[in-house]
């Protein structure tokens, strides 16, 4: 059974990859290929509708602390493991919701939330701080939700002008 946690938490793998390439590497890019899974992800999988995407979001989130919380890493301390990238993908939806799906709005997402992600602002630290699942889901999901935040106040900005 762990075999399928690993799977699921790591993206179907993906998070390897970058250890193959650059082995000794802290920072190992993982975040950046978890992202990068979240795109397709989200334009096949989350419903097109508000409240349907929304329900899916809410579930997913849900799922991906369940994973977190059952997946085990031998010889890893800590609580947030780089291979784990469920929660990049949780967060990069979390950074699409109630937008279109253009190429515009894919990229400026991936681009914010990496960004939120990575330099952990606001409350994003409070949730990274924590030594749990739901720290290691929540943390992403913030970083998601400001990105997100940020591109609805630019859409109803640049409607005014």
């Amino acid at each position: 059974m762990q075999i399928i946690w690993k799977a699921l938490a790591t993206g179907l793998f993906i998070s390897y990859l970058p250890a193959l390439v650059i082995p000794f590497k802290k920072n190992t890019g993982a975040g950046f290929l978890g992202t990068l899974w979240g795109i397709p992800l989200v334009y096949y999988l989350f419903p097109t509708d508000y409240i349907g995407y929304l329900v899916v979001l809410l579930l997913f989130w849900v799922f991906s602390v369940v994973v977190c919380k059952q997946v085990k890493f031998p010889n890893f301390k800590g609580h947030d493991n780089p291979k784990i990238v469920i929660d990049e993908i949780a967060g990069y939806a979390t950074a699409m919701l109630f937008l279109p799906r253009t190429w515009g709005y894919f990229v400026a997402a991936f681009v914010l939330f990496r960004t939120f992600d990575t330099i952990k602002p606001l409350f994003v630290k409070t949730f990274d701080k924590m030594e749990s699942a739901v720290g290691v889901v929540f943390d992403d999901v913030a970083a998601g939700l400001l990105a997100n935040i940020t591109i609805q106040i630019f859409i109803v900005i640049s409607k005014l002008f």
